[in-house]
């Protein structure tokens, strides 16, 4: 059964940067999609960006050129840098893993943008 965790989160200031991580405990497949995700108070779940195992990237307008997210197969881990942060960033963040028939999740990261 696969298990996804984060780490990295906490508060940062505006402009400032964080690097949030993704442990996959299981096995990843070539075929596995796997993204970032977030959901700011009162709001609904957006995407922040995706990765395919072949490495494609897919961003949303609202973090591209600022957000980077990468994959290391070796490790079983995705990381999401996120440079220039704004106060609009702030929000739990959530990775998951998309296969044919399933998606799952972990439980998430608090982000806080603040000075």
């Amino acid at each position: 059964q696969l298990q996804l965790v984060e780490s990295g989160g906490g508060l940062v200031q505006p402009v400032g940067s964080l690097r949030l991580s993704c442990a996959v405990a299981g096995t990843i497949f070539s075929t596995d999609r796997m993204g970032w995700y977030r959901q700011a108070p009162g709001k609904q779940r957006d995407l922040v960006a995706t990765i395919t195992g072949g490495g494609s990237t897919m961003y949303s307008d609202s973090v591209k050129g600022r957000f980077t997210i990468s994959r290391d197969n070796a490790k079983n881990t995705i990381y999401l840098q996120m440079n220039s942060l704004k106060p609009e960033d702030t929000a739990v963040y959530s990775c998951n893993l998309r296969r044919t028939t399933t998606t799952t999740w972990g439980q998430g990261t608090q982000v806080t943008v603040s000075s």
